[in-house]
């Protein structure tokens, strides 16, 4: 069983052998992506940031890699989380706001509030912004790439439960 080791964080350095992209007008597209992957565990710094190097198990590729502490790395998520929950209740009233303003009948020569637009608009970046703030809150790991010349090549991902 893998079981995750207290200070320690798990990474899969992946080596990108084929992207392709396929269909096009009449079909739908579909995007297949092709790698090879070894998995590190790299230990976490008491406090602040940590560069470590990893090697690439293809090309012996060497990529940096930053690593935060643990405490950052759950303030960060946990911000993220709180940030998507938030959009979510302003989308709850905004969506309230915009049915109940929306769906009044207004004498001749009256506009809507102004409100109104900002409770659209309020709705539109939410849509958005939940569900990315979610999503990368939840996959954030504190462990980012560096060097920036093989992101075509290379990826850096977490590892779940490790």
């Amino acid at each position: 069983m893998n079981r995750p080791i207290p200070g320690t964080v798990q990474v899969a350095v992946r080596h990108i052998l084929s992207d392709k992209v396929t269909g096009g007008l009449v079909q739908p597209r579909t995007r297949t992506i092709t790698f090879r992957d070894s998995l590190y565990r790299v230990r976490r710094p008491k406090s602040g940031r940590h560069t470590v190097e990893l090697t690439c198990p293809v090309c012996g590729t060497s990529l940096r890699a930053e690593v935060r502490d643990e405490a950052r790395t759950r303030q960060v998520m946990t911000v993220l989380l709180v940030l998507a929950a938030v959009c979510t209740v302003l989308f709850l009233a905004a969506f309230g706001y915009a049915v109940h303003e929306g769906g009044q009948t207004l004498p001749e020569g009256e506009s809507l509030p102004v409100l109104f637009p900002v409770s659209v608009i309020t709705i539109a970046v939410a849509l958005v912004a939940v569900p990315v703030l979610y999503v990368v809150g939840r996959n954030h790991n504190g462990v980012s790439m560096l060097t920036a010349g093989e992101r075509r090549t290379h990826q850096i991902k977490p590892v779940r439960g490790g």
